[in-house]
Formats: structure tokens, sequence, C-alpha cells
């Protein structure tokens, strides 16, 4: 598992390589919630997908993105707010996990 770190804001986009792909992601707050942008080499794997606490965000590899995505909400459970990303919410990174 690898942390991806953000910041707390409510619009950000980081790029970052994970098992090898070079990602795009944009993380921003709405009215009704976190969502993710996810892209691969400029191509988009997922957008507009909202952010819950401990949930896969990507969930079909045929999407073509090796692992996973999620938040944790380090002190409890609710799904993730802008305000404290990096901190309460940790962005994390799951690699393929062997079956």
């Amino acid at each position: 598992m690898e942390l991806i770190p953000l910041a707390a804001v409510p619009s950000q986009q980081l790029s970052v390589v994970l098992a090898q792909q070079n990602c795009g992601i944009n993380v921003y707050q709405k009215r009704t919630g976190l969502f993710i942008d996810l892209y691969v080499a400029g191509a988009p794997i997922m957008t507009g997908v909202l952010c819950r606490d401990r949930s896969y965000l990507v969930r079909r590899p045929y999407l073509g993105f090796t692992g996973e995505l999620a938040f944790v909400d380090t002190q409890g459970m609710l799904d993730p707010r802008y305000t404290g990303l990096g901190n309460r919410w940790q962005m994390v990174y799951i690699g393929e996990m062997a079956s």
C-alpha cells in the first residue's frame, strides 16, 4: 500500500507513478461530496467518481489500471471532505493483489 500525498484544498491535480503507470489524478470538492478523476498516460480511466470511505474507486480491471485507489478515514468512518485531506483522510494506492 502506498500513500498518495494530498493537500487540504478544494481542488487539486497531481501526477504520480503507480506500478509503472504515469497517472494524473484530479481531486475536487463539490456540494455533493469529494470526487476524483484518474488518467493513465493521458487517457481517462475514470472521471467524476464519488469518493467514499474505505471503498475501492476503480473497481473494474478492464479499464486498464493496475491496482486500486481508496480513501481511508483515520479518525472514524466518514466519507472524505477536502478540509481533512492529507490528515484525517488519506488516499492510498493498493497494488495488484495476488489471486
